[in-house]
């Protein structure tokens, strides 16, 4: 599996359809998932999908509708039941917090972890979560209700030893560490080698971005651009655009704008209206704009 990739829990919009279950996604990198949104069904998804919930530590929530958040009360008693220890640290937009304690506090008593609140402005975009893996900022979309979408950034890898160059010069184990953070090596003769002659660097950092549920906010491009991956709303047609401005959903063709204008490498649309039994057309019209265009469905994993 790739070393930082996408994973689509559910993919519909507020009315519930047996074509597609409410929002909920993961982000897996380096050996750890982050949930973005969890709607009903959310815990069960993770399940069929062999994802394993110890190494989830941090869920985020765009915004308190339903479908975004409806799953976090059953996903955080199961984890008490499995006997989790460690911290679940939960962020969002004020009111997060009161709507979960009551339940935690009825259902869930006694559980052997605590669960951290972490509350954010999704007025402003803020560094919200930082650690050696990744940093994300919150990106403000315009919703009937205050929202935000998540941008995380890989943090630097350390370059790659060359173990030809290591074996040459018979570099002992102790200085490999300091080689991986830059540093030459002095021979026991006295010669330098520089690092360069002795590692590779590694990839570059990759960038994924998650706007959802949001109206067309093209003044959001400056913060995404050059997104490895884009996953943004595309609720309805542009056939049904008046629609869209009542509940401040997107077009597809917005989402492909979107993506065109701010650079990106690649879109990955959903939150798709139960009205649409095809879903190609979605993808059609989202491709005039911008021809990268992926339509989630449940299941599917995205490599960065």
């Amino acid at each position: 599996m790739a070393e930082f990739y996408v994973q689509i829990l559910g993919c519909g919009s507020a009315l519930p359809t047996t074509r597609h279950l409410s929002s909920s996604q993961v982000v897996g990198l380096r050996e750890k998932l982050y949930m973005i949104d969890c709607g009903e069904g959310a815990q069960v998804q993770l399940r069929r999908m062999h994802l394993r919930f110890t190494r989830l530590n941090h869920v985020f929530i765009s915004h308190l509708h339903g479908d975004h958040c409806f799953g976090l009360p059953g996903l955080i008693s199961t984890l008490g039941m499995l006997g989790r220890k460690g911290d679940l640290h939960l962020y969002g937009p004020p009111g997060l917090d009161e709507y979960l304690r009551p339940i935690l506090e009825r259902f869930a008593k006694g559980l052997g972890f605590q669960v951290v609140f972490h509350i954010f402005d999704p007025g402003r975009s803020e560094l919200i979560l930082e650690d050696a893996s990744v940093s994300v900022r919150t990106i403000p979309l315009t919703h009937r209700v205050p929202a935000a979408g998540f941008l995380f950034s890989e943090k630097p890898k350390a370059p790659h030893l060359l173990r030809e160059m290591i074996d040459f010069y018979q570099i002992p184990i102790r200085c490999l560490a300091d080689i991986k953070k830059g540093m030459d090596y002095c021979t026991p003769e006295g010669e330098i080698v520089p690092n360069r002659r002795l590692t590779r660097p590694a990839e570059p950092p990759k960038r994924y971005a998650y706007c959802s549920d949001t109206a067309f906010r093209p003044d959001n491009a400056a913060l995404i651009q050059g997104v490895d991956l884009l996953y943004h709303e595309a609720t309805f047609l542009e056939a049904d655009e008046e629609r869209a401005n009542e509940t401040r959903h997107s077009t597809a063709a917005q989402a492909g704008e979107m993506a065109r204008i701010a650079g990106v490498k690649q879109l990955l649309i959903g939150h798709f209206s139960a009205r649409y039994e095809d879903e190609e057309a979605l993808r059609t019209e989202a491709a005039a704009h911008f021809p990268n265009v992926l339509l989630a469905k449940e299941g599917l994993l995205v490599p960065l």
